[in-house]
Protein backbone atom coordinates (compact mmCIF):
# COMPACT_ATOMS: atom_id res chain seq x y z
CA UNK A 1 0.00 0.00 0.00
CA UNK A 2 1.78 2.98 -1.56
CA UNK A 3 -0.69 5.66 0.42
CA UNK A 4 -0.98 4.17 3.69
CA UNK A 5 1.06 6.03 6.35
CA UNK A 6 1.22 2.92 8.32
CA UNK A 7 2.90 0.77 6.05
CA UNK A 8 5.26 3.99 5.79
CA UNK A 9 6.28 3.84 9.25
CA UNK A 10 6.57 0.08 9.51
CA UNK A 11 9.04 0.31 6.40
CA UNK A 12 10.81 3.09 8.10
CA UNK A 13 10.01 5.68 5.70
CA UNK A 14 8.26 8.11 8.19
CA UNK A 15 9.85 7.92 11.41
CA UNK A 16 8.44 7.17 14.81
CA UNK A 17 8.66 6.84 18.36
CA UNK A 18 9.24 2.96 18.49
CA UNK A 19 8.50 1.26 21.83
CA UNK A 20 9.04 -2.50 20.54
CA UNK A 21 9.47 -3.97 17.14
CA UNK A 22 9.65 -7.56 15.66
CA UNK A 23 10.03 -8.68 12.14
CA UNK A 24 6.00 -9.08 12.10
CA UNK A 25 4.72 -5.97 14.36
CA UNK A 26 5.69 -2.54 15.30
CA UNK A 27 4.45 -0.90 18.62
CA UNK A 28 5.09 2.89 18.60
CA UNK A 29 3.52 6.26 20.58
CA UNK A 30 0.80 7.59 19.09
CA UNK A 31 1.96 11.05 17.31
CA UNK A 32 -1.64 12.61 18.88
CA UNK A 33 -2.17 10.55 21.87
CA UNK A 34 -4.88 10.60 24.76
CA UNK A 35 -2.35 9.36 27.59
CA UNK A 36 1.04 9.68 28.41
CA UNK A 37 2.49 6.23 26.64
CA UNK A 38 -0.53 5.66 24.27
CA UNK A 39 0.62 2.79 22.04
CA UNK A 40 -0.14 2.02 18.38
CA UNK A 41 0.41 -1.83 17.49
CA UNK A 42 0.15 -2.30 13.98
CA UNK A 43 1.68 -5.47 11.35
CA UNK A 44 4.47 -4.42 9.48
CA UNK A 45 2.40 -6.05 6.38
CA UNK A 46 -0.44 -4.09 5.78
CA UNK A 47 -3.66 -5.65 6.34
CA UNK A 48 -7.25 -3.57 6.84
CA UNK A 49 -8.91 -4.85 9.72
CA UNK A 50 -7.08 -6.61 13.22
CA UNK A 51 -9.27 -9.64 12.47
CA UNK A 52 -7.35 -10.23 9.35
CA UNK A 53 -4.26 -10.53 10.55
CA UNK A 54 -3.45 -13.97 9.66
CA UNK A 55 -1.49 -14.75 12.98
CA UNK A 56 -3.80 -13.08 15.11
CA UNK A 57 -2.63 -14.55 18.35
CA UNK A 58 0.51 -13.72 17.66
CA UNK A 59 -0.18 -9.88 17.30
CA UNK A 60 -1.95 -9.83 20.29
CA UNK A 61 0.85 -11.23 22.12
CA UNK A 62 2.69 -8.91 20.87
CA UNK A 63 0.49 -6.31 21.86
CA UNK A 64 0.36 -7.39 25.14
CA UNK A 65 4.46 -7.14 25.52
CA UNK A 66 4.07 -3.64 24.31
CA UNK A 67 1.32 -3.15 26.86
CA UNK A 68 3.84 -4.62 29.68
CA UNK A 69 6.40 -2.54 28.82
CA UNK A 70 4.43 0.41 29.77
CA UNK A 71 2.70 -0.81 32.41
CA UNK A 72 5.87 -1.56 34.51
CA UNK A 73 7.37 2.01 33.30
CA UNK A 74 4.28 4.53 33.76
CA UNK A 75 2.52 2.52 36.26
CA UNK A 76 -1.31 3.41 34.86
CA UNK A 77 -3.95 2.08 36.77
CA UNK A 78 -4.77 0.31 33.76
CA UNK A 79 -5.12 -0.40 30.38
CA UNK A 80 -7.40 0.09 27.35
CA UNK A 81 -7.26 -1.74 24.55
CA UNK A 82 -9.15 0.03 21.47
CA UNK A 83 -9.33 -2.00 17.95
CA UNK A 84 -11.73 0.28 16.23
CA UNK A 85 -9.41 0.75 13.11
CA UNK A 86 -11.04 4.24 11.74
CA UNK A 87 -8.28 6.66 11.55
CA UNK A 88 -6.51 4.54 8.98
CA UNK A 89 -7.39 1.89 6.89
CA UNK A 90 -4.18 -0.30 8.29
CA UNK A 91 -4.78 -2.98 11.02
CA UNK A 92 -3.61 -1.47 14.69
CA UNK A 93 -4.62 -1.56 18.08
CA UNK A 94 -4.75 1.47 20.41
CA UNK A 95 -3.14 0.91 24.20
CA UNK A 96 -4.26 3.64 26.21
CA UNK A 97 -2.87 3.71 29.46
CA UNK A 98 -5.67 5.18 32.03
CA UNK A 99 -5.59 6.80 35.13
CA UNK A 100 -8.18 7.97 37.77
CA UNK A 101 -9.35 11.56 36.78
CA UNK A 102 -7.79 11.53 33.15
CA UNK A 103 -11.01 12.92 31.68
CA UNK A 104 -11.13 10.23 28.94
CA UNK A 105 -15.14 9.21 28.99
CA UNK A 106 -15.12 6.22 27.07
CA UNK A 107 -15.91 6.51 23.13
CA UNK A 108 -19.58 4.83 23.81
CA UNK A 109 -22.37 6.88 25.09
CA UNK A 110 -24.81 5.42 27.24
CA UNK A 111 -27.35 6.96 25.12
CA UNK A 112 -25.92 4.84 22.47
CA UNK A 113 -26.99 1.78 24.18
CA UNK A 114 -29.73 -0.41 22.97
CA UNK A 115 -32.42 -2.56 24.79
CA UNK A 116 -33.30 -5.53 22.42
CA UNK A 117 -35.82 -7.91 23.87
CA UNK A 118 -35.57 -11.85 23.95
CA UNK A 119 -37.35 -12.01 20.83
CA UNK A 120 -34.63 -9.60 18.98
CA UNK A 121 -31.52 -11.69 20.86
CA UNK A 122 -32.39 -15.06 19.68
CA UNK A 123 -33.21 -13.63 16.35
CA UNK A 124 -29.74 -12.49 16.59
CA UNK A 125 -28.28 -15.62 18.06
CA UNK A 126 -29.95 -17.85 15.19
CA UNK A 127 -28.34 -15.47 12.49
CA UNK A 128 -25.07 -15.99 14.13
CA UNK A 129 -25.49 -19.95 14.71
CA UNK A 130 -26.78 -20.12 11.55
CA UNK A 131 -23.85 -18.51 9.48
CA UNK A 132 -21.08 -20.63 11.83
CA UNK A 133 -22.56 -23.78 11.01
CA UNK A 134 -22.33 -23.66 7.18
CA UNK A 135 -18.75 -23.78 7.52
Amino acid sequence: MNECVFCKIAQGNIPCHKVLENKDFLAFLDNRPFTEGHLLVIPRTHYRWVYDVPNFGEYWDFARQAASKIQSSLKPEYLTFLTMGNEVPHAHIHIIPRHTGDQLTGIFKEEFRRNPDNTEFDQTLAKIKSATNKK
